[in-house]
């Protein structure tokens, strides 16, 4: 929060001087339209599908094992039953209620892992994706004589006229009508 208000201050006090061009980016718009969003789109997709099919051969484990719970405490409810059979599937029930609970516990801790794991990769795709923007958006600056261009999300408000999205976003290779908006995603 600092940061953001000092950039603030920063950034009013530079366009109080008549000198100081200033332009503000969509960064947002700019992630959507970078050349690795799609890529980057489809590996956080398959690898959750990945994670996915295998949180789901554990669940059926543990079905698997809960169903056999369920028979052998239906053989133990036989009022036929020898005690030494009795015994004999005590002892496997609780066999089974060992391997269930641990079952159990190897799917919380697949499943935690899985969620740690994607979100580690979302984040480190996002900070490469991010690093060359920021690269990108540096170039556009020097070049065109920018001394500041803020992120428009960071300002309470911005005039329209100082958005140079469309800009940086040519100069990414992007133009007109492959300009990728919110909500675009089936396009």
């Amino acid at each position: 929060m600092k940061k953001l208000l000092m950039g603030l201050a920063l950034a009013a006090a530079m366009a109080a001087q008549a000198e100081c061009k200033v332009g503000t980016i969509d960064m947002l718009k700019l992630v959507r339209n970078h050349s690795s969003y799609d890529s980057n789109k489809t590996l956080l997709s398959e690898t959750q599908k990945d994670y996915q099919k295998k949180i789901d051969r554990m669940k059926e484990e543990i079905d698997s094992i809960q169903e056999e719970g369920k028979k052998l405490s239906e053989k133990l409810r036989n009022p036929m039953l020898a005690e030494a059979a009795k015994k004999k599937t005590e002892k496997e029930m609780a066999d089974v209620q060992t391997k269930y609970i641990n079952a159990q516990q190897r799917f919380r801790s697949e499943a935690m892992r899985s969620e740690q794991e994607l979100a580690d990769l979302e984040s480190r795709l996002l900070k490469a994706t991010t690093e060359d923007l920021q690269a990108k958006i540096k170039t556009f600056a020097e070049k065109n004589g920018y001394d500041l261009v803020l992120n428009v999300t960071a300002c309470p408000f911005a005039s329209d006229k100082l958005d140079v999205t469309l800009e940086v976003l040519k100069e990414m290779g992007v133009e007109g009508d492959q300009v990728k908006e919110f909500g675009d995603e089936g396009k």
